[in-house]
């Protein structure tokens, strides 16, 4: 397994700074949240992307993923019943894969509960058909791109669409892609009834990618959830994906986040 950590925790840092922090730390991996840099992707140059990489190169890490995809976007909605906000939202899609590639990112995680809600009228059924039309193009782009879409399982609190990993798996699965997974994040699951450890050996070979955090929003060792059976459980199926220190509750400050959510996961899955 390889650790990473999110961006946006380095809230007001530049990107060239948190990259070196991150690698200063330890981990393998930074992940970026694309409304750190701009309002929209299209508005990073390619010359700035291809920048941001080798900065990473060149500090020693990578770039794991890109997530928190459409914050901040206006107009997208991957659920949406007018055709043109599909359209809109499957294209903008398409430019998230081809800015990932860019970056030398491997995944795109795609979360965005509020733009995937079921609108008045809309049925669960229909939700899903709009949804499969939405990422249809940009699934097709990441096998050409070498990227990964995963699809994320969120809470019955954070959306009505989509919260378990066995309906994410049944989602994913109609396109038949090695390019279309899940992403399993501890906090979601924790929504579950079934047992994390279970629910990751029941993912298995599905998910692509995995965030580390708490039920309290905060970070991998700052709560009651104990890592150990959970990464006992990525280690018996095999994973050896990014492990992605992903919080909302940035209280401690970034510098311990990132560094005491690092000690935490390697001392937990030693």
């Amino acid at each position: 397994m390889k650790f990473a950590i999110c961006n946006e925790v380095f809230e007001g840092w530049t990107i060239d700074d948190s990259i070196r922090f991150v690698a200063d730390a330890g981990y393998d991996a930074i992940e970026i949240a694309p409304f750190t840099l701009a309002q929209y992707v299209t508005e990073v140059s390619v010359a700035e992307r291809h920048r941001i990489r080798a900065v990473a190169v060149d500090n020693g890490i990578g770039i794991s993923a890109v997530h928190w995809v459409l914050i901040k976007t206006e107009g997208m909605y991957m659920t949406h019943t007018e055709p043109e906000v599909r359209r809109k939202t499957a294209d903008y899609f398409c430019e998230l894969v081809n800015f990932c590639s860019d970056l030398g990112g491997e995944a795109i995680v795609v979360g965005s509960p509020k733009q995937r809600n079921l609108l008045p009228g809309v049925s669960f059924e229909q939700a899903w058909e709009l949804a499969r039309e939405t990422f249809a193009p940009s699934v097709r782009l990441a096998e050409e791109m070498g990227v990964t879409i995963c699809f994320e399982p969120l809470a019955p609190s954070e959306t009505d669409f989509v919260n378990t990993a066995v309906k994410g798996i049944e989602f994913v699965q109609q396109f038949e892609s090695d390019a279309f997974k899940i992403i399993l994040d501890v906090k979601a699951m924790c929504s579950d009834p079934k047992p994390i450890p279970e629910i990751i050996r029941d993912s298995h070979p599905h998910f692509a990618y995995f965030h580390a955090n708490d039920a309290n929003l905060k970070g991998p060792g700052f709560g009651e959830i104990d890592f150990k059976p959970i990464f006992g459980a990525l280690k018996e199926v095999g994973y050896d994906g990014f492990v992605s220190v992903e919080v909302f509750d940035f209280q401690e400050g970034p510098e311990t986040i990132a560094r005491d959510s690092l000690r935490y996961m390697k001392e937990t899955s030693a």
